[in-house]
C-alpha cells in the first residue's frame, strides 16, 4: 500500500537525530520533482517521500506525539500521495513583494483551475483543483494550491515510452508553458509504477 501508515513515521526522538541526514536526502529528491512555469508558478510534484517529509515536520513543529494527533495528519497528508493513475503537486505562486502578491492574486483568479498537463499526442488533462477545501474566492486565487492530474493508461503507456510531455496555464492573465525536462519526466515515471 502507497499510503504512509503510523509505522512507517520516525518517533519525535528518532527523527531529532535523522533530521538533518533526511532532509538532505528529501531535498536532492524534490529536484527532479519540481518545475517553474513562467517566473511566478513552481510545481513540486510530490509522492511518498516528499508526503512523509512533510508529516514528520508537522509532528517535529507541533510536538505531536499521541496516536490521535498522528492519525489526523496522515488523513490531511495521503491524499497528496499519488495512487499510480494520476500526479499530485503542490502549486505555489510566488511573489516576493507583499503588495504585489496581493494584487497578482486577485488579477490571478481561478488559475488553479486553468492549469494543464498534456502528454505528447493526447488531450490535455485539466488539474482538479484544490479537493479538500476551497482556497480562493472569487476576487482572489490563493498563494497555494494541491492540484490532481488524473491519466489513462495510454498516456502512461506514452509517458513511459519517451513522449514530451507539457505543463500549461491557460488563464487569460498568465499564458505559460514548459517542457519537462528528461529527469523530471522519469522522475514522475516512477509514480505511475505504485499503485494502491
Amino acid at each position: 500500500m502507497n499510503k504512509l501508515q503510523r509505522h512507517d513515521l520516525l518517533t519525535l526522538e528518532a527523527y531529532a537525530a535523522q533530521r538533518s541526514e533526511f532532509r538532505a536526502r528529501v531535498m536532492a529528491h524534490k529536484k527532479n520533482r519540481k518545475v517553474h512555469l513562467g517566473s511566478h508558478l513552481t510545481f513540486l510534484f510530490e509522492d511518498r517521500l516528499t508526503i512523509q517529509y512533510q508529516v514528520q515536520e508537522m509532528l517535529r513543529i507541533e510536538k505531536i506525539f499521541e496516536a490521535s494527533g498522528i492519525k489526523e495528519e496522515l488523513e490531511a497528508y495521503n491524499p497528496l500521495i499519488p495512487d499510480g493513475k494520476n500526479l499530485k503537486a503542490t502549486l505555489f505562486v510566488e511573489y516576493e513583494d507583499v503588495e504585489e502578491r496581493k494584487r497578482e492574486l486577485a488579477r490571478l483568479a481561478g488559475m488553479e483551475r486553468q492549469v494543464a498537463l498534456t502528454v505528447a499526442g493526447h488531450a490535455p488533462v485539466t488539474a482538479i483543483a484544490d479537493e479538500d477545501m476551497d482556497r480562493s474566492t472569487e476576487e482572489k486565487t490563493a498563494a497555494v494550491h494541491f492540484l490532481r492530474f488524473e491519466l489513462d493508461d495510454a498516456m502512461i503507456s506514452d509517458w513511459n515510452a519517451g513522449a514530451a510531455v507539457t505543463l500549461a496555464s491557460t488563464h487569460p492573465q498568465m499564458h505559460a508553458t514548459v517542457t519537462f525536462s528528461e529527469p523530471l519526466r522519469k522522475a514522475l515515471a516512477a509514480d505511475f509504477t505504485r499503485r494502491v
